[in-house]
């Protein structure tokens, strides 16, 4: 089926969704007081509070809250479900710093540290080329490889593979180049931009207060240097997704700060494309004192995180990191996009996630059927959508033994 072509800032959205909302509200009916002046923000597009988020946090009722979101959702996208066919290729495992939280980073020396080269980095994408047009690339940050090195990587990248979006490199790793090259963060990601970078992940937003990052990732950027990146990101064209790190030390009061800051950042730039919540996972890492989110607290913060997002187009059920079941749920919790079909991960992986990595468009298709949406395969850049239709399973002819 052809592509279908939508302009870039409805991100497949109907221009129609607040009509749309009132009516699915209105239907619905029946809803608790406590979520009243809640609802009439929702039908006015008014932002959200933090004390709103708190309602909504503290609500005795969940499938009320995530009807809510879905509500939302189902305004903006209908039934439809975003993915892509993707790949990860994680870069470098070595890393100056050591972030309490990750199970990836390892030093110059340990046994199991590697750093590919441009050539082997090119080779092993050449490996799911053929069945992907995303490559995500996040790593550690390196201590010799400068703005240069990447420069090389994304040009030999599309070279080789002119049909593969490149979706690289965390504010962290822009501010390492930056650092190492002697320029400014801004210079790095035009010159990306240059060599072929086309988007920016999200990763590294963790909790976007100082107290927070102070304990669990020291060293990192600072809460306005990866808004400030981002930022700077929109102003060259590159778009990128934003994250939040839930589940280790954080209050609930400074996860929706977290989450205004980025409302607020995407009201001046629109760069933002999509949110990806996701919790902690406590396997192999060293945060014995983290809090640890339940498959309910992940389901009401996705829900939470639609309803307060009101100028991010896409919430991600990240099935890389809460599995498959619960991804599931999540697009009924607000939720409207799931990971690719991502045909290997290291970094979530080693801090504990189950996740299968093996599927294929077909398999991504069903379980977006199973939860009652329509499966729709997306670019990298949120601008062209394909409904995805399943082909025929073929049926092979058993010989009659003689």
């Amino acid at each position: 089926m052809e592509a279908l072509r939508v302009p870039q800032p409805l991100a497949g959205e109907s221009p129609e969704w607040l009509s749309n909302l009132d009516a699915l509200l209105e239907r619905q009916g029946g809803w608790s007081t406590a979520l009243h002046g809640i609802i009439t923000k929702l039908k006015f597009n008014t932002p959200l509070t933090v004390e709103d988020g708190l309602t909504l946090y503290h609500h005795p009722n969940l499938s009320e809250v995530g009807a809510l979101a879905n509500a939302v959702r189902t305004a903006r996208f209908g039934r439809q479900a975003f993915f892509n066919s993707n790949v990860h290729i994680n870069q470098t495992n070595v890393c100056v710093l050591a972030c309490r939280f990750c199970a990836f980073r390892r030093g110059p020396k340990a046994k199991d540290a590697y750093a590919m080269s441009v050539t082997e980095y090119v080779e092993d994408l050449g490996k799911y080329a053929h069945a992907v047009d995303e490559v995500h690339s996040v790593g550690g940050l390196h201590p010799e490889w400068d703005v240069s090195h990447y420069e090389q990587m994304f040009r030999e990248t599309r070279s080789a593979y002119p049909h593969v979006s490149i979706k690289a490199l965390t504010a962290v790793e822009i501010k390492h180049l930056g650092q190492r090259s002697q320029i400014t963060t801004k210079t790095v990601l035009q010159r990306l931009k240059d060599a072929g970078l086309t988007s920016l992940p999200g990763g590294g937003a963790e909790i976007l207060d100082d107290d927070v990052r102070a304990i669990i990732c020291n060293g990192k950027e600072s809460s306005e240097e990866y808004l400030r990146i981002h930022q700077e990101a929109h102003e060259v064209g590159l778009p990128s997704n934003c994250t939040m790190l839930f589940g280790t030390v954080e209050t609930l009061e400074q996860r929706l700060q977290h989450m205004i800051s980025l409302r607020e950042l995407q009201a001046k730039t629109s760069g933002f494309q999509c949110f990806v919540p996701y919790p902690f996972l406590p396997d192999h890492t060293r945060l014995p004192e983290a809090q640890l989110a339940s498959g309910t607290e992940i389901l009401r913060t996705i829900a939470v995180s639609r309803l307060l997002l009101n100028n991010i187009p896409h919430i991600k059920a990240y099935r890389m990191n809460i599995g498959d079941h619960v991804a599931e749920l999540a697009l009924q919790y607000g939720a409207d996009d799931i990971d690719g079909t991502v045909q290997k991960e290291s970094i979530m992986h080693l801090a504990g996630s189950t996740a299968p990595l093996d599927h294929d468009r077909s398999r991504l298709a069903r379980l977006i059927r199973d939860a009652s949406c329509e499966p729709v395969q997306r670019n990298t850049v949120y601008s062209t959508f394909t409904p995805y239709t399943a082909p025929e399973p073929t049926h092979r002819r058993l010989r009659m033994a003689q």
